[in-house]
C-alpha cells in the first residue's frame, strides 16, 4: 500500500492525530497516510470486521457537479456513464464508472442525489484519490456550459465500518432509518455532516462528509467510544480484498472494460436499451458473446499469498493470467487474490497455479466475496 514518490506529499486535517496515535506514515494517492497503528495490521482487520473501526479517507476527492435543474445535471453525468442518474431518487447514492468511448474504465465513482432543495440541481461525487486530476480533466471536457464541477476545498471524509458501527453513530446522529445506499444531511452532535450508509469493506457501517475544521472534534468523539479503533490502508486493502471489491490501478484501469471487470451491474438496464453509453457498442457485445479475459477470485492452498504481478497459470503450465490484488485474508485465515484469466478457465471452481517466486501454488478460481457482505439493505427489518 505504499507509493515511492519524489513530489511532496499533501496531509490531511487528521495527520497530526495519525501521528500522536502512532500510526506509520507512508506515501499513497500523493498524501502522507497511516498504513496501521501499533496494534498492526491483523488486529486492525479483525477490529473491523467485529466491532467498529474508523478510517481517514480525507484524501478522496469530493466533487459536485452543478447545474440549473436536476434533469440537466444527470444528463452530463450520463454522458461519460452508464448509470441512470435520471431516475436517482433524492438521498441515494450509486456505484457508477467513468468510461472512455472505447468501453474502458477511467474511474470507479459513488454519486450522492442530495435530499432537499440541493439535490433539485446537484449530483455529489467522489472520486478515487489518485485520480482526482485525471476525472476533473475528462469530466469537464464533457459538460455543457450550463453544467460544472466543483472540488470545494477543505473538505474530510470519514468512514466508519464494522457490526457495530450503527450502535456508535446512533449516539450521535439520526442515521438509524439508514439503508445501505442511503444519504441524508444531517448534524453529529450539533455539527453539520452529510452522512451515507456505504463504504470499501463489506461491513455494514457509515461515511461522513464533513468539514476539514470539524474533523478532528469528530474524530476525537467516535475514538472514545469502546467499540472504536483507528484503522490504517493496510487493513482497508485486506477488507476490501476479503470483500472482492475492486482497487483502481490494480484491478480496473483504461485497459479494462466493465464486463471484463465484473462490474456489469453498473450498467443500468435503461441505458443498455438505448445504447446511450461510452463505448456501448463494444460493451453490448462483450455482454451478449463474452470477454476474452475475466476478473475472478483466487484461492490458494496453504498459508503463502500471492501478489499482484505473480502469473497464473493452467494445468499445463501454460500463463493463462495474472494477479491484480492479493494478501493473506485474515477473516478467512487463507491467502486470497484477484486477478484476471482467460475467459476459458474463469469458471468457479476450476483448478490453476499461481507462480510465487518459481514455485506453483495450487489455486482454486473462487466465486466473490471471499467474505459475506452484510450491507443493511432496504428489505431489512
Amino acid at each position: 500500500m505504499t507509493e515511492a514518490t519524489d513530489a511532496p506529499l499533501r496531509e490531511t486535517p487528521l495527520a497530526s492525530l495519525h501521528r500522536e496515535l502512532g500510526g506509520r506514515m507512508v506515501p499513497f494517492a500523493g498524501y502522507a497516510m497511516p498504513v496501521q497503528y501499533q496494534a498492526g495490521i491483523m488486529a486492525e482487520h479483525r477490529h473491523t470486521r467485529t466491532a467498529a473501526g474508523l478510517f481517514d479517507v480525507s484524501h478522496m476527492g469530493q466533487a459536485q457537479l452543478r447545474g440549473p435543474d436536476y434533469a440537466t445535471v444527470a444528463a452530463a453525468l450520463e454522458k461519460v456513464t452508464p448509470g441512470d442518474f435520471q431516475n436517482l431518487a433524492p438521498g441515494r447514492m450509486r456505484y457508477s464508472l467513468l468510461m472512455t468511448p472505447e468501453g474502458t474504465i477511467v474511474d470507479d465513482i459513488m454519486v450522492v442525489r442530495p435530499a432537499g432543495k440541493s439535490g433539485e440541481t446537484c449530483l455529489n461525487i467522489v472520486f478515487n484519490a489518485a485520480r482526482v486530476a485525471v476525472d476533473e480533466a475528462f469530466v469537464g471536457t464533457h459538460l455543457p456550459s450550463a453544467v460544472r464541477l466543483e472540488l470545494p476545498p477543505h473538505r474530510a471524509m470519514l468512514a466508519l465500518q464494522g457490526p457495530k458501527a450503527v450502535d456508535v453513530m446512533l449516539r450521535h446522529a439520526a442515521v438509524g432509518d439508514l439503508r445501505f445506499m442511503d444519504s441524508v444531511a444531517t448534524t453529529f452532535d450539533g455539527i453539520p455532516v452529510a452522512i451515507t450508509r456505504s463504504g470499501y469493506t463489506g461491513e455494514d457501517g457509515f461515511e461522513i462528509y464533513l468539514s476539514a475544521s470539524d474533523a478532528e472534534a469528530i474524530t476525537r468523539t467516535l475514538l472514545a467510544e469502546p467499540e472504536v479503533k483507528p484503522i490504517g490502508l493496510g487493513a482497508r486493502d485486506s477488507l476490501r480484498l476479503e470483500a472482492g471489491l475492486p482497487l483502481y490501478g490494480h484491478d480496473i484501469d483504461e485497459t479494462t472494460t466493465p464486463v471484463e471487470a465484473d462490474l456489469g451491474f453498473a450498467i443500468s438496464p435503461r441505458r443498455r436499451a438505448a445504447a446511450d453509453f461510452p463505448g456501448a457498442i463494444r460493451i453490448l457485445d462483450e455482454l451478449t458473446r463474452g470477454t476474452r479475459r475475466r476478473r475472478v477470485g483466487l484461492r490458494i492452498d496453504g498459508k503463502l499469498p500471492a501478489r499482484e504481478g505473480a502469473a497464473i497459470v493452467g494445468e499445463g503450465g501454460e500463463t493463462i493470467g495474472r494477479v491484480t490484488s492479493g494478501g493473506f485474508g485474515p477473516t478467512v485465515d487463507a491467502p486470497v487474490a484477484m486477478g484476471y484469466v482467460d475467459a476459458a478457465h474463469a469458471a468457479p471452481g476450476g483448478a490453476v497455479a499461481i507462480d510465487v517466486r518459481g514455485r506453483a501454488l495450487p489455486t482454486r478460481i473462487s466465486p466473490m466475496p471471499f467474505v459475506e457482505h452484510r450491507y443493511r439493505r432496504r428489505s431489512a427489518g
